[in-house]
């Protein structure tokens, strides 16, 4: 379980996050929804170690790693997914992955991407960055597969992308909440995110306005109030 408590963060001086609570239970899906400079991605990299908190705790399993660094969070088994994918496009699809995999289970790690997204096993030996950006999106999300995370948090992972693909990406998502892993997920299309959320977080101004089940909310209302009619 991944847990925030009274979280205060931002970016020097100015504070954009103000005493946010939010729980993302094991096995389940949160989607965190809201108005553009809401603060939604300025939560995810505090809780990934990106940027220290100002105030407040961040745990995982119930421990405490506020103030940790990210490599130390990753071993502690938490992914981040950003907007912008976090590929390195000069680099072969198969050299991806084996960056990502531990020492002496380069094979193994392949083998549980292509088994996650089986398009990227005809993509091996191609450049990531001349993929397609759906191809690219698999493949970051490959990236974080093959390390068993416990925790997941993404940012924006259908943005720009065709219809087909995010519904293999959503499915996708769903088989990592089923295997275990908690997920938290930013996204900007209501409908999709909360068709796919077992619970939603709606933040406004870095404040959170609304948590609960996703049976509590209207999809079409959110959609309008908080995040401009996006669907």
């Amino acid at each position: 379980m991944l847990e925030l408590r009274s979280l205060d963060a931002g970016y020097g001086g100015t504070q954009v996050l103000r005493g946010v609570d939010l729980v993302v239970p094991d096995g389940s899906i949160v989607a965190l929804l809201g108005p553009n400079g809401a603060g939604k991605t300025t939560l995810l990299r505090a809780a990934s170690g990106l940027i220290r908190p100002m105030g407040g705790d961040i745990r995982l399993g119930g421990e405490s790693v506020l103030g940790m660094a990210p490599h130390d969070l990753c071993a502690r088994g938490l992914c981040h997914v950003p907007e912008g994918r976090g590929i390195f496009p000069s680099l072969t699809v198969k050299d991806n992955l084996v960056l990502q995999s531990k020492a002496g289970q380069e094979s193994e790690s392949i083998e549980r991407a292509v088994s996650a997204f089986p398009r990227l096993g005809e993509r091996l030996a191609q450049l990531a960055g001349t993929m397609s950006g759906g191809e690219q999106q698999m493949l970051a999300l490959a990236r974080a597969y093959i390390q068993k995370p416990r925790f997941v948090l993404l940012d924006e992972v259908s943005m720009g992308l065709a219809p087909k693909i995010v519904d293999e990406i959503f499915e996708f998502l769903g088989r990592l909440a089923a295997e275990g892993s908690a997920l938290l997920l930013v996204e900007q299309y209501v409908t999709r995110a909360l068709a796919a959320a077992d619970y939603v977080y709606l933040l406004n101004r870095g404040r959170v306005s609304f948590a609960g089940e996703v049976s509590e909310v209207d999809a079409e209302a959110i959609a309008e109030e908080y995040v401009g009619g996006g669907h």
